[in-house]
């Protein structure tokens, strides 16, 4: 009589694939030898394995949905033991074998449990540039070098000598991992990590390029021009392309980012795209208005400095500032006025000055040989 190998698992006949994979490690993780020590655990997982390897099967399914069993005498597959002691139900079962079932492939160890390709991407790489203000504002094609790897010519990226080819790792028979059997709580715990010998990828070069020493690539110094976009900002990073470092055993290259460093500069400092700077009027000419002539990144420019300007006033000139980076347009310029008092007056000066602030009503304050001003102030707070 066929076994009914859903009834093990526990689904329906018209059961998915993910659900019979569900079915399978659930009561895979309750039987395991290692984890479940009653004796009826052992035949019960036999038999779990021996029906999920029947139904992830879509072939042997096919003679179980029809009536037959594929593992029986005549059942369409071989006598009962054509799975042998390794296959399925067999005596044991590692538990490294459970967890890729519970965890995917790469449960065991860093590398999975298949040699890892000899050829890998290459890293990316940054490089500095400091760029003046005018050059992040307009843009600029600016000449770098870089330092990175680069595929060998020797043995374009191949690692080996000319001639010679890779040969499989005796340590690991080419599965780029090694096993090892561990005693524990649970049982016996089978592990595996990457073979030191070929660094997990299962072959080793035994006669290396003399130009790499077998790494397909090596360390090489080139210019390239980078073009840097108007309105660029201090740390932003322009990328280029697959500029970057070449990967071990030739691999395709990463990417080369360029970090925008803006230079301090002496007249403007930068808000955004927005200039901001600072100049000095005279207390007359802010009384009576002036034209300053002033710097902008676009050449010199006049500046209208109102009648009665006050200290600390800020006029600003449209359109003056940096380009926008995305779109069309500049920001502005805006000039902060700083109103110049004289320090000090010749006889003359102080004379036209009182005269002044005594036709506008102000009252000033004169320094006496008895005490100045503050003395007089200190007297009447006193009541002297």
């Amino acid at each position: 009589m066929a076994k009914d190998y859903y009834e093990i698992l526990g689904v329906s006949r018209d059961a998915s694939t993910d659900e019979i994979k569900r079915a399978y490690r659930r009561l895979a993780r309750k039987f395991h030898p290692d984890v479940n020590p009653e004796p009826s655990a052992h035949e019960r997982f036999k038999e779990i394995n021996t029906a999920y390897e029947v139904l992830s099967d879509d072939q042997k399914r096919q003679i179980v949905d029809l009536g037959g069993d594929p593992y029986a005498p005549g059942g369409g597959l071989g006598g009962a033991g054509a799975g042998g002691a390794d296959g399925p139900g067999g005596p044991f079962v590692g538990f490294q074998d459970i967890m890729d079932a519970f965890f995917g492939a790469s449960a065991g160890g860093a590398g999975g449990r298949g040699p890892r390709p000899r050829t890998r991407p290459g890293a990316d790489a940054v490089l500095r540039v400091e760029l003046e203000l005018a050059e992040t504002a307009f843009g600029v094609e600016a000449p770098v070098t870089v330092d990175t790897a680069v595929l060998c010519t020797t043995c374009s990226g191949a690692g080996t000598a000319a001639g010679t080819q890779p040969a499989t790792c005796e340590s690991c028979g080419g599965h780029g991992q090694v096993q090892s059997v561990q005693r524990t709580f649970l049982g016996q715990v089978v592990s595996s990590r990457p073979c030191v010998a070929c660094q997990g990828t299962g072959t080793v070069i035994p006669s290396p390029c003399a130009s790499c020493a077998g790494d397909g690539r090596v360390r090489s110094r080139r210019s390239l021009t980078v073009k840097i976009p108007a309105g660029v900002e201090d740390g932003m990073r322009i990328r280029l392309a697959q500029q970057g470092e070449v990967g071990p055993g030739g691999g395709p290259p990463g990417d080369l980012y360029v970090e925008i460093h803006e230079k301090p500069h002496d007249i403007f400092s930068r808000k955004g795209d927005d200039l901001h700077c600072r100049v000095t009027v005279p207390m007359t000419a802010a009384a009576l208005g002036t034209r300053l002539t002033i710097k902008t990144l676009d050449g010199e420019e006049e500046l209208e400095v109102r009648a009665g300007t006050q200290p600390g006033a800020t006029q600003r000139l449209r359109g003056r500032g940096v380009p926008h980076l995305r779109g069309t347009g500049r920001g502005d310029l805006f000039v902060h006025l700083d109103v110049r008092t004289p320090s000090k007056l010749d006889p003359e000066q102080e004379r036209l000055l009182r005269e002044f602030a005594r036709a506008r009503g102000e009252e000033v304050a004169q320094l006496s040989k008895q005490g100045g001003f503050f003395a007089r102030m200190r007297d009447a707070f006193n009541g002297h």
